[in-house]
């Protein structure tokens, strides 16, 4: 760990630079994210500074950047949901942070027994279908950011800015983008993405105090962001238990309870939260929603009962966090080491993911995962090495104690800016002009996985992306099963070509005639591999027709492994070291 710190980065400057530009879109995010989840803004905040902090320096992919993540953020809300049903909603957080260093230590583990070589298993096209659907996302997350926010409880009723702020957003948007495209061209001294945020922000200040023209900036989100949490809350404790537990149960609602539920909910809004806390944050300099930023969290190891009732609750919860978090970084390291022509340490990177989470958990934060926005961030500003993931958690950190004014003031056009340049880069346009080139299957694949990423979250993409290319895979290889027989002398040798699996099977069988063979037989295993338990039953029904018919029934030419396969059978197995093959898979050293 001392040497990763201590180590000289090949580009000092382009590392601390390309982090600060980081740090600046992860305030944001972070903070966004905790609401998602339903927890303070300050437990996205330090799963960002901590995940960040500790993938960068014993992580096994320098230069990608890790923290408060959507994809478990989303899992998060159905966690906090159940626990606060069934303990209570203020020892419901306590529950979510045994789970994530639950989750640190179920990473742990797959790093140490050597599970992130499994990556590979990933085919090219889900890899495509992937980054095509999380540039979708990333592109759609902007979106609200247009509409005036609104604060109705169960209508989801929401109306676009005026036509002249939507210009003037755009207009910032367009400015920003263009910064980051065109300053490569004329100096690469400081960051394009660091470039275009100082200069939308200057102007967007200008504008405001010149101008008297308004944008909406951080400050606002947070404070749109505290609002909705209070009337939320305000809301919930109107409710009537009764109501609350129909819910709770799945019942419907009658008219007079709903009636009764719009009621609350009129009532709640004409309180207008929205109002009372943008006066009371900005006019009187209160600290409501400003303390959703700033200040130390609290370390410890989280007050839930130590048995066997915590661990059943959080243990589900905990290996899908970790799966989707596992997931989600191994493919933005291989797609980084695609973009950099360099190789990560998939185990090492599990290993650093797991322990980042695990003391996540014990700073009472979310955990987090691998961002794939953040990453290409940091890669297109120029920050490779270690020390620009590190420079990017230590600057979150300063801007969480002594820089959350500064944060407030930048422009959200110019961090929508900033996405939609990722959205650019990260979408793999080429995949659009595959549908000639590739085989069919291949395509679909790309976007299925692409709209199940859309739809549904990553980790759901890639199971239906991997199993959709297994099954096509299965298929094909099926087919190209062949056969080929010879005699020598009066013994009748059959020579299979090709995987013997459970697609391939039943062709298998057909092939052999034990009626009219002679009396002895040969299966040559020379161009076939014995896979599964599927083909060692074939094989064993095969013998088994042989001895019906009284002729013997001979193998030759198998890979040990396939030997071995087959041990439990008690056919007559020839063993000649010498001509026997051997099948050789990659080890864990290239993980």
């Amino acid at each position: 760990m001392f040497y990763q710190l201590f180590k000289k980065p090949r580009n000092l400057k382009n590392d601390v630079l390309s982090g600060l530009t980081v740090a600046l879109a992860l305030v944001p995010e972070a903070v966004a994210f905790a609401f998602i989840a339903g927890v303070s803004p300050q437990v996205g905040l330090w799963a960002a500074f901590m995940v960040g902090l500790v993938t960068a320096v014993i992580g096994g992919r320098p230069g990608m950047i890790s923290g408060a993540t959507g994809a478990l953020a989303v899992v998060m809300v159905g966690l906090m949901a159940k626990a606060s049903a069934d303990f209570g909603p203020e020892i419901a957080v306590q529950y979510l942070f045994a789970t994530v260093v639950l989750m640190g230590i179920i990473q742990i583990l797959a790093g140490v027994f050597k599970l992130g070589k499994f990556i590979r298993m990933v085919p090219h096209p889900v890899m495509l279908g992937f980054v095509n659907g999380l540039a979708i996302v990333i592109f759609l997350a902007q979106v609200g950011q247009f509409k005036v926010p609104t604060f109705g409880i169960n209508e989801d009723v929401s109306t676009w800015l005026a036509t002249s702020e939507l210009l003037l957003m755009g207009g910032l948007i367009a400015l920003t983008m263009a910064i980051i495209y065109f300053l490569p061209k004329l100096t690469k001294a400081i960051p394009s993405t660091l470039a275009a945020i100082l200069i939308v922000t200057g102007l967007a200040i200008s504008l405001n105090h010149f101008a008297d023209i308004k944008t909406p900036n951080v400050q606002d989100v947070l404070v749109n962001m505290t609002a909705k949490k209070a009337e939320m809350t305000k809301f919930e404790e109107l409710v009537p238990s009764e109501i609350k537990a129909l819910q709770k149960a799945g019942i419907t609602l009658n008219d007079d309870q709903k009636s009764k539920l719009k009621e609350i909910e009129l009532a709640v809004r004409n309180e207008n939260y929205y109002e009372n806390v943008k006066d009371d944050a900005i006019n009187n300099n209160a600290q409501e929603y400003k303390a959703t930023i700033a200040g130390l969290p609290v370390i410890g190891i989280p007050k839930v009962p130590f048995n066997l009732e915590t661990l059943l609750f959080i243990l589900p919860f905990a290996f899908i966090l970790a799966a989707i978090g596992l997931i989600e970084s191994l493919l933005t390291l291989t797609l980084i080491d695609e973009i950099t022509q360099t190789r990560g340490r998939s185990n090492k990177e599990c290993v650093g993911q797991g322990s980042s989470t695990l003391l996540s958990g014990f700073l009472c934060s979310m955990g987090g995962c691998a961002m794939i926005g953040q990453s290409m961030i940091n890669i297109s500003s120029g920050g490779r090495g270690r020390t620009s993931g590190i420079a990017a958690a230590l600057f979150l950190l300063g801007f969480i104690l002594f820089a959350s004014s500064w944060i407030e003031i930048i422009p959200i056009a110019a961090l929508i800016g900033v996405m939609f340049i990722v959205v650019i880069g990260t979408f793999e346009w080429a995949s659009l002009r595959l549908w000639k080139k590739i085989p069919m299957s291949d395509f679909l694949t790309i976007f299925t996985v692409a709209a199940v990423t859309v739809a549904f979250d990553l980790a759901i993409a890639v199971l239906v992306g991997v199993i959709l290319s297994a099954l096509v895979f299965a298929w094909q290889h099926a087919k190209r099963m062949s056969f080929s027989t010879k005699m020598e002398g009066n013994t009748k040798v059959y020579e299979p070509n090709g995987p013997l699996f459970f697609a391939a099977a039943a062709n298998f069988a057909d092939n052999f005639t034990p009626n009219e063979d002679p009396q002895d037989v040969i299966i040559d295993f020379i161009n076939c591999k014995v896979v599964d338990h599927s083909a060692i039953e074939v094989i064993d029904s095969i013998a088994q027709r042989y001895k019906k018919t009284g002729k013997n029934l001979r193998i030759r030419h198998l890979s040990e492994d396939c030997r071995n396969l087959l041990k439990s059978a008690g056919l007559n197995i020839e063993v000649n070291v010498m001509e026997d093959p051997e099948y050789r898979v990659a080890d864990d050293k290239l993980a």
